[in-house]
């Protein structure tokens, strides 16, 4: 799977924009394998106090993700952040997290339970309120999904006028609603997919899953490396071309 600019990778379509980012932002959430540990986290709730939580994730999770496609990058240039770095930073957390998931898939679990149980499984008097802290963010969009929905947001087209724009934006936000609708289906149904897959099951799962975000990190990072010397090696250019039209001299280096 390619990680490349919306203009190289001729992603500035709505179905192209879909395929950039729903690969991406499901990998990263994995909703099949969090829905073991919600229903770990939420055993003895009653089915309707269960599909309550999962509705309020998925909608509190998918304005997450809208937020940090749309103004995203625009806080990043407030803060003089280029894309090319924000690529290198947000796929090395992809990476890192992938990398943890596929050497112990055990070990994110435990975490995650532990995520999902700071604030009580059962102390709270009202369920609604875990609904946003633990169980949506970070249980199911942590700094890893935010960070891979900005750098998707980056990557609408400058090109191609305002419908190119406005068709990658739809595109992008349509897979964020798709992952999270699937976070919700999932999570609703989550003792079916304890009963169907079991741990063993979901292990593999997210092995398989872990290895395609690793894959997506690298390739974030190697996007951003790629922008970052194409854009010192075109500054170099220009400066040695200012300077010979100028009449200027080259600087010599001693030896």
């Amino acid at each position: 799977m390619t990680y490349l600019s919306a203009e190289t990778a001729n992603f500035a379509s709505l179905s192209g924009a879909f395929l950039l980012a729903f690969p991406a932002l499901f990998s990263i959430v994995n909703p099949i394998g969090a829905a073991l540990i919600f229903a770990e986290v939420t055993d003895g709730r009653s089915g309707a106090e269960r599909a309550m939580l999962a509705r309020r994730v998925a909608i509190y999770g998918l304005l997450i993700l809208l937020v940090s496609l749309w103004i995203g990058s625009t806080l990043l240039a407030f803060f003089g952040i280029t894309i090319g770095a924000l690529r290198i930073a947000g796929g090395l957390v992809v990476a890192v997290r992938a990398w943890s998931l596929l050497q112990a898939p055990e070990a994110n679990e435990a975490n995650k339970e532990r995520q999902a149980h700071q604030e009580g499984r059962t102390a709270a008097a009202d369920v609604s309120s875990t609904a946003f802290f633990p169980l949506t963010m970070p249980f199911t969009v942590g700094p890893g999904s935010i960070s891979v929905a900005i750098a998707l947001g980056a990557e609408r087209p400058e090109a191609g006028g305002m419908l190119a724009r406005l068709e990658f934006s739809l595109g992008t936000c349509l897979a964020a609603a798709a992952v999270c609708l699937m976070v919700w289906v999932a999570y609703a149904s989550a003792p079916r997919f304890v009963l169907l897959l079991g741990r063993s099951g979901a292990r593999i799962v997210t092995r398989l899953v872990a290895l395609i975000l690793l894959c997506i990190g690298v390739q974030i990072v190697v996007s951003g490396v790629q922008e970052v010397l194409v854009g010192t090696i075109a500054r170099a250019s220009a400066e040695i071309s200012s300077l010979q039209h100028s009449g200027g001299a080259l600087p010599v280096v001693p030896r």
